[in-house]
């Protein structure tokens, strides 16, 4: 890990990474993208050495309230975290200066901060969005080697639940040839019933490639899963959108099981969902008030 000091930490829509660069090892991981000009080795993790009293600043400085959106390129619960911290001191300030808070991890360490994620849901608005690609527990340690299991994320979902905090599951990628079977995503699926996620984003079964990511994803596939390459590179040569050969068959599931359970799962309508502030306070106040 290496320390920068950077001029600006949230974007012009109110999203932030605290860290750049990961530890993950996920073999489909589109942040190692050249499009994104890293100047350093992906798993040495930058560390924004001023960011937290940049957020500060911003917080501080902002007219209207909004949410303020986590890990979008890096994960906020790397293992650095634990010593780090900057995700708490974070959610510290969020709560601080009555903003509302949702990132996207694929670590159920989400749960060392349920304090605090609690209290900003109480005042505001929280939102936790888990990332689920892979029921079955080897093929996820394959291809997500240094996170939480997909058995552990969901259990950290429905703990989430029991705390009242709303959740979002991101179900991509799902890799041709690999997991895009119908086993894998009703596993899945079953996984987001019973921890009763507010709703599922989902672009498609598949999965993008492009320059950087491409080469250490088929690195990857060299290693845990011969011949696939090939076919990979038969079918879809240096096309940047992979859809299934099953695309059709499981979306058809997919959008069945989500109307049946009553599971948000129109994308459009999850994305404002994340991005519309609550002020709870107030409308208890006038509630309150009204009678």
């Amino acid at each position: 890990m290496h320390y920068v000091k950077v001029k600006s930490i949230l974007s012009s829509k109110n999203g932030m990474n605290l860290y750049r660069g990961c530890s993950h090892s996920c073999i489909y991981c589109d942040s190692r993208s050249q499009i994104y000009n890293m100047q350093h080795e992906f798993e040495d993790i930058e560390i924004k050495e001023n960011a937290i009293e940049l957020l500060e600043k911003a917080l501080k400085s902002k007219r209207k309230k909004c949410m303020i959106g986590m890990g979008s390129m890096t994960d906020p619960y790397i293992p650095l975290e634990n010593n780090i911290q900057n995700t708490r001191k974070s959610l510290e300030l969020i709560y601080k200066y009555g903003f509302g808070a949702t990132l996207i991890t694929k670590s159920a360490n989400v749960l060392r901060d349920l304090d605090l994620l609690k209290e900003i849901n109480i005042k505001t608005k929280c939102v936790i969005q888990m990332t689920l690609t892979t029921f079955d527990e080897k093929l996820c340690k394959m291809i997500e080697p240094n996170v939480s299991s997909s058995k552990e994320r969901f259990e950290a979902l429905k703990i989430l639940n029991q705390n009242n905090i709303p959740t979002i599951v991101w179900l991509t990628p799902i890799l041709p040839f690999i997991n895009d079977t119908k086993e894998n995503l009703t596993g899945i699926l079953d996984y987001c019933i019973d921890a009763k996620v507010y709703g599922i984003i989902c672009f498609g079964m598949g999965v993008t490639l492009r320059e950087g990511n491409r080469e250490y994803f088929y690195d990857k596939l060299d290693k845990f899963f011969p011949t696939i390459k090939e076919k990979y590179i038969k079918t879809y040569r240096d096309n940047y959108i992979l859809n299934s050969p099953n695309n059709k068959y499981l979306m058809n599931i997919f959008h069945k099981t989500c109307k049946q359970y009553n599971i948000i799962c129109d994308n459009n309508k999850i994305f404002q969902y994340l991005n519309t502030f609550e002020n709870k306070e107030a409308t208890k106040k006038q509630q309150l008030e009204l009678f």
